[in-house]
């Protein structure tokens, strides 16, 4: 006899919760529109001085004004975990220096010439955990 399918609920975080998962995770994903279709992008972050600092395979000159970043942990085996998206204006790192400490501290991908360093600028944070259901 198979156990009945758990019931999931998804319930919305607080920003500053949102916020604290994003800072304990490094992977994610960029999501911008090009030419009107929706790019998805893998992306390596860090969380410093009130911005999200991405380090992601995108042509820099293809990233738009304003972008979503969008982070996760949810185990397939439960359904469970959370996701937390993060948008706003975005600019491109061309400091050397800086780009230089970027570059040693979040990991790239070989993707042809590109290996762009963005830093967004958060206007919305939201995140859901995602959970069973109480029975």
């Amino acid at each position: 006899m198979s156990t009945p399918p758990a019931t999931l609920r998804m319930v919305e975080v607080s920003g500053a919760e949102a916020l604290w998962l994003l800072e304990g995770s490094a992977l994610g994903r960029l999501v911008y529109t090009q030419r009107d279709l929706t790019v998805i992008r893998p992306g390596r972050h860090t969380w410093e001085y009130g911005r999200l600092v991405v380090r992601t395979p995108a042509p820099a000159a293809a990233v738009p004004a304003t972008a979503t970043y969008q982070v996760d942990e949810i185990r397939a085996a439960t359904g469970t975990g959370w996701s937390v998206t993060v948008a706003g204006p975005v600019d491109v790192i061309t400091d050397p220096d800086e780009a230089a400490h970027y570059q040693r501290t979040l990991t790239g991908w070989t993707h042809g010439p590109h290996d762009t360093l963005l830093r967004l600028h958060p206007k919305t944070v939201s995140g859901f955990r995602l959970a069973r259901a109480e029975a």
